[in-house]
């Protein structure tokens, strides 16, 4: 399974939380291939709605479309820029990497820099850099020349495209979650391609999922469906150093992960089961046993009344680095599942707990 045009799109377009806009602008497009309805709103969310024709309760499929980042917090007169994260880093991974820093005539690029090995210290060298020890350097030649290309709070990807490995195996940066926005499209499509489900499916792509849960909040009270399907992405579990007594087996290609936990619905869980089975589709089962699921379901199950929300991840090693790992089966076999689930709602579906 060739990794598709419009994934790649979505990997290799800038959108750190809060800077959304380039990707999800890919994401309406191609959502209007499928849907009529294609909605923005005010917090930068997507929605693309599939009419349905039996009056069953409406579905929506969610996918944060925001990625891990860099903002740019000072700029010094040597032409330095200085920085903090947007969500989660390990910031030995950023010591080294090319940078494409967004800025308000375009992009321009850089490198994160720190002192070289050959100056530090013996106690130094024994110690983890902090982001406070490193800093962005475009090639300017001082202060002003840097200020009049960058302005605080600027943001920054790294930078590199998609590569393909064998067994149908992909690496990038930003699969946490274009992936699931993907999903949530290609999931939708298909729900479109066979002339609708029951009731209405929405596929949904979401901001701020790495910073606030924002856009899964404001998007869960403007469309109040009955049921949400958060797709996300889970730690594949065959990477070395992975504790699978605590988190369960979740191999790449072993098919689309379930969750099941106190925020997730009891009802929704069981269907999605039921359909990975009936389906002849590859899946694992992920026990969400802590507060919440640290995902978009977190915000969702709790709008208004409460929305009944199932969870459906795929493994992904090397989470938050820039050399995110997948496989495309794995994928494939999410958008499948969640295809085939909107079509066993009814009118009946009783979601009370």
């Amino acid at each position: 399974m060739p990794l598709s045009p419009l994934l790649r799109d979505l990997l290799t377009t800038p959108g750190p939380s809060g800077y959304e806009r380039p990707a999800a602008e890919v994401w309406r497009a191609a959502a209007r291939d499928f849907s009529e309805d294609v909605r923005a709103d005010v917090a930068g969310s997507s929605v693309a709605v599939v009419p349905g024709d039996g009056g069953g309760p409406l579905v929506a499929v969610v996918g944060h479309i925001d990625e891990i980042g860099l903002v740019v917090t000072h700029i010094d007169d040597e032409g330095m820029l200085w920085f903090t994260n947007v969500g989660g880093w390990d910031p030995i991974i950023l010591v080294g990497q090319r940078l494409a820093v967004q800025t308000q005539a375009g992009e321009i690029p850089g490198v994160v820099g720190k002192k070289p090995i050959h100056l530090l210290k013996n106690d130094e060298r024994e110690k983890a850099p902090k982001l406070t020890d490193l800093h962005i350097d475009i090639g300017a030649k001082d202060g002003d020349e840097a200020r009049s290309l960058v302005r605080i709070g600027d943001v920054a990807v790294i930078s590199g495209e998609p590569v393909e490995l064998p067994n149908g195996r992909v690496v990038s940066r930003s699969m946490d979650n274009r992936l699931g926005c993907y999903v949530a499209l290609e999931a939708t499509r298909r729900v479109a391609d066979r002339g609708g489900a029951p009731g209405d499916v929405a596929a949904v792509a979401v901001t701020q999922e790495e910073t606030t849960f924002g856009g899964a909040t404001t998007t869960a009270y403007s469309l109040a469906p009955q049921i949400a399907i958060v797709v996300d992405v889970t730690h594949a579990t065959d990477a070395p150093g992975i504790p699978v007594r605590e988190m369960g087996k979740h191999e790449l290609g072993s098919g689309a992960v379930i969750g099941r936990g106190p925020v997730l619905h009891p009802r929704v869980f069981e269907l999605l089961h039921e359909t990975a089975q009936a389906e002849g589709l590859p899946f694992t089962v992920e026990s969400h046993v802590g507060r919440g699921t640290s995902t978009d379901a977190d915000a969702i199950h709790r709008s208004r009344a409460g929305i009944a929300c199932g969870l459906v991840s795929i493994p992904l090693r090397y989470m938050h680095s820039p050399v995110e790992l997948v496989s495309l089966d794995d994928v494939e076999a999410a958008i499948a599942l969640i295809a085939a689930f909107t079509h066993r709602l009814t009118t009946d579906t009783d979601l009370l707990r």
